[in-house]
């Protein structure tokens, strides 16, 4: 099929380094042109590539070639900006909104809170080199963290946390799902609605085992490249 051969073209280019990291792609009517195709063979072409995590498409930019991903660990508490920098990447961290509220089904299940519970909601983008690769949404026991929205929340929560209130996250259980990203997380990430993307949900325990935050991340598929370790007692 032609897509398949526009897709293995343009992965060759990338692979042997023709096309570097961060470079702008042609537009999709010069594209279509050069490969002599119509702009609806071409846009299957560009899916498969951005499925594979080869490029990404910003919002009225245009297409760009992936820089390398940021790797993850899940095997122990992980911050962006540290792990970012660990990388030899440059992160940057903006806050779009923080209220309090009433608990919404999705954290009340998360935290296990009974109804009516009062929770701290705030978003956050971040970045990788100039670049928003995700969109997390926290939510938090009010009364754990009184006062909270008076405070920064650029920078690192966990130290700000233990800080203030004393409060040190013990254990985190994660929940990975496939997903496309809504109009508000595209919007936030310079991304387009309905590009793929990874949910991971993060629900963070303190000593005494009760779950005080859930953390909900939208990343670029392409941004993320996850890692874990895994010890067995071997009898």
């Amino acid at each position: 099929m032609q897509y398949i051969k526009i897709t293995d073209a343009i992965r060759e280019q990338i692979q042997s380094g023709q096309l570097a990291a961060g470079t702008k792609l042609p537009s999709e009517r010069k594209l279509a042109e050069a490969f002599k195709t119509t702009r609806v063979t071409l846009r299957e072409a560009l899916s498969l590539l951005e499925a594979d995590g080869l490029i990404f498409r910003e919002d009225r930019r245009g297409w760009f070639i992936s820089q390398r991903p940021l790797i993850v660990s899940l095997s122990k508490p992980y911050d962006f900006n540290d792990v970012a920098v660990s990388q030899g990447r440059k992160p940057s961290t903006e806050v779009l909104s923080s209220d309090s509220m009433m608990a919404n089904k999705e954290s009340s299940e998360a935290l296990s809170l009974p109804p009516f519970s009062d929770v701290f909601r705030f978003e956050r983008v971040h970045g990788v080199d100039g670049r928003p690769v995700m969109y997390a949404e926290h939510y938090l026991r009010a009364e754990r963290v009184p006062n909270l929205l008076q405070h920064g929340l650029e920078g690192d929560l966990s130290e700000l946390y233990h800080s203030q209130w004393q409060l040190r996250f013990t254990k985190s259980c994660y929940r990975l799902v496939s997903t496309t990203f809504d109009k508000d997380v595209a919007l936030a990430t310079r991304s387009t609605s309905g590009s793929p993307a990874m949910k991971i949900t993060k629900v963070n325990f303190d000593e005494s085992g009760v779950a005080q935050e859930v953390v909900f991340e939208y990343w670029r598929c392409s941004a993320i490249e996850l890692e874990m370790e895994a010890a067995f007692n071997l009898r």
